[in-house]
């Protein structure tokens, strides 16, 4: 878990594929393995919740008066939150960035048939090292993604640095509930039923990487800190489903140092 007095690289461990070389855990390659069957599993795993989720990203970037904004989506994947961006704000432009060529190629097929092939770019790279100009973007977004992000406090600058003075920076992430009547229900879904059935649909162990990347992500209050730290400012910190994910809300400085 992160400390906040010194943000550094998380260590990434890397398990065995059993075909002879290693993996990262959270790296590309790790979700080139199952590129093929990643929205099916997840809408399985989160019980279709997670387009809720994703309504309330796009609401929180608050692009209503922005018709040609541009905006970027880092740790993309399979271009689900891009395409939802599109989808409410037809007019906007959607960069998406992620290190898996595999998710990369499938979000292409689905921007095509959703019609959006002139509106959304599909890139490789990582959120740690932007290659875009400050204030390239008018609002930046990650979901589902910051966990695995070696170095956050270096991807939150970055996310602060690519977006526009005032523009929204808008993060969800999964998370362990803490309180609530519903809490144990909840972390039971995480650590037993998660692992469990995502290895058993997809025949690999990925899915039981989400599981421990879960319970190693700092505590939401803990995690806005960090925000602030990197330069954003933090606007809301919104638990959803009983705290199984939580929404960011921030934005880049109005002045730059």
């Amino acid at each position: 878990m992160e400390t906040l007095s010194s943000p550094k690289a998380d260590p990434v461990a890397e398990p065995p594929t059993g075909q002879g070389t290693r993996v990262a855990d959270g790296s590309g390659v790790m979700f080139d393995a199952i590129a093929d069957r990643y929205d099916r599993l997840n809408r399985i795993l989160s019980l279709g919740i997670d387009r809720s989720w994703r309504r309330k990203a796009v609401a929180a970037l608050a692009l209503a008066n922005q018709p040609q904004a541009a905006v970027l989506d880092l740790a993309t994947g399979t271009a689900d939150l891009a395409l939802e961006i599109l989808h409410r704000h037809p007019t906007c432009h959607v960069t998406g960035l992620d290190p898996s060529p595999g998710m990369l190629a499938v979000g292409r097929q689905k921007g095509d048939a959703a019609g959006h092939g002139d509106q959304l770019i599909l890139e490789e790279g990582n959120a740690e090292k932007l290659v875009y100009e400050s204030g390239s973007f008018d609002g930046t977004t990650i979901a589902f993604g910051i966990r695995n992000v070696p170095d956050r406090f270096r991807a939150l600058q970055e996310m602060a640095r690519v977006t526009r003075p005032g523009g929204r920076v808008v993060i969800l992430e999964l998370s362990e509930p803490q309180g609530g009547l519903l809490a144990p229900f909840a972390r039971f879904h995480v650590h037993t039923l998660v692992p469990r059935v995502g290895a058993l649909l997809s025949g690999r162990r990925e899915y039981r990487y989400l599981q421990k990347s879960i319970a190693a992500f700092p505590p939401a209050d803990q995690f806005a800190v960090l925000m602030g730290r990197a330069g954003l400012n933090v606007l809301e910190v919104r638990p959803l489903t009983f705290g199984v994910c939580h929404l960011y809300i921030a934005e880049s400085p109005r002045e730059r140092k």
